[in-house]
């Protein structure tokens, strides 16, 4: 069966009762979080996970295929293929020891996403390392889209200074999973 999936704003009624009448139905909340650099950067510990770039090789797309289907349940090939290509994007794999347990993309201009990781436990050291990584860039601010099932990488958001600055609501049809493992590049890019 192939699901839909989309994320609207949370203010959208008419669009959400449309949606609804479609096969489409709220699952959760999708937060946009942002906040100045500086701000984000105090208290920042050292990156839990090692990180190593992505390179366009079979092998790599492969695991990123292999990490994909634990987070989201699809491979996105296509996905990674572009964000590869944009110059303004780095993509890196998440390591633990010398097992890759998921990766993420940071862009130029602080935005991380997406990030997706191997299992639940997991996501806080990932974010945490991909906080770091934006802030050690020059970016002024740093942001992510955050599901409201990624209860340790909100905490995470909160304790170092992001506000929620636009909250989103993802809707999908019955059977769509939940993202537990994963943040959103952004609404059309999922």
């Amino acid at each position: 069966m192939a699901h839909k999936a989309l994320i609207t704003f949370t203010f959208n009624r008419v669009s959400q009762g449309l949606y609804i009448r479609h096969g489409l139905f709220p699952k959760m909340p999708v937060y946009f979080f942002d906040a100045a650099r500086e701000k984000v950067m105090a208290g920042l510990p050292e990156p839990p996970l090692r990180s190593t770039a992505i390179d366009d090789t079979a092998a790599h797309i492969k695991r990123l295929a292999e990490i994909d289907a634990c987070a989201v349940g699809v491979a996105r090939e296509k996905h990674h293929r572009y964000l590869l290509n944009d110059p303004g994007t780095t993509g890196v794999m998440l390591c633990a020891g010398s097992e890759c347990v998921g990766y993420t993309y940071i862009g130029s201009n602080g935005h991380i996403g997406p990030l997706a990781v191997v299992q639940v436990d997991v996501l806080g050291d990932a974010f945490t390392t991909a906080l770091k990584m934006a802030a050690d860039r020059s970016s002024e601010k740093i942001s992510a889209f955050v599901p409201g099932t990624c209860d340790g990488a909100l905490s995470l958001a909160v304790n170092h200074g992001m506000r929620i600055t636009f909250p989103m609501l993802l809707m999908a049809s019955p059977g769509y999973g939940a993202w537990t493992q994963y943040l959103p590049r952004n609404p059309g890019f999922m």
